[in-house]
């Protein structure tokens, strides 16, 4: 079993990559293969240009091939789990985790079903405000899949604003090792039945 976690923030090892990786040291704990993804740098992906070419060509990936996108969404098709991440920009999510979700729902619409009954969850890093709309955005697409939605003690989000601040989080803390534990106990749950 593997979960791949996205991070949606420009910093490669800031806030969210945090959270994501309290995640996964649940993850492996429970012997679960993690893959951080991060949508910085090199991995940036562009927006969606509405051209309609997945829809008519039906092969799983988008016409746009020089960015990260057609890479990030095999790497979701393959997964068990995905979790996506962001920091709070504007009180949404950044434009890098909007750009992936904004081609993947067109991709995905075109070839229907490659996410389904697959386990998800979103996780949110924040300074102040704007933390819930993030988080109902991450969520919204990925209900939209079919997928299982995996929670915790509390919404799936930390604040902080320097890089590391939200490690002094407890509660957000402790949420994300909770997180962690139940996406393992879905995953296996799952795996079990899927024999």
């Amino acid at each position: 079993m593997k979960v791949v976690g996205i991070n949606g923030s420009p910093r490669k090892e800031g806030n969210t990559a945090k959270l994501i990786q309290a995640v996964f040291n649940e993850l492996n704990r429970l012997e679960i293969d993690t893959e951080l993804i991060s949508l910085s740098g090199q991995n940036m992906i562009r927006g969606c240009t509405a051209c309609g070419a997945c829809i008519k060509q039906k092969d799983k990936r988008c016409i746009i091939t020089d960015d990260f996108f057609n890479v990030c969404l095999e790497k979701m098709i393959a997964a068990d789990g995905i979790i996506l991440g962001s920091p709070v920009y504007s009180a949404g999510v950044t434009s890098q985790i909007k750009a992936l979700i904004d081609r993947a729902s067109m991709v995905l619409a075109a070839n229907r079903g490659l996410l389904k009954y697959k386990v998800g969850a979103a996780v949110i890093a924040a300074r102040r405000g704007g933390a819930i709309s993030a988080f109902d955005t991450l969520n919204h697409f990925l209900h939209s899949k079919e997928m299982f939605l995996v929670g915790s003690t509390y919404w799936n989000m930390a604040y902080g604003n320097s890089i590391g601040e939200v490690e002094q989080d407890q509660e957000g803390m402790l949420n994300m090792k909770n997180l962690g534990e139940n996406i393992g106990w879905l995953l296996k749950k799952i795996h079990c039945e899927s024999r």
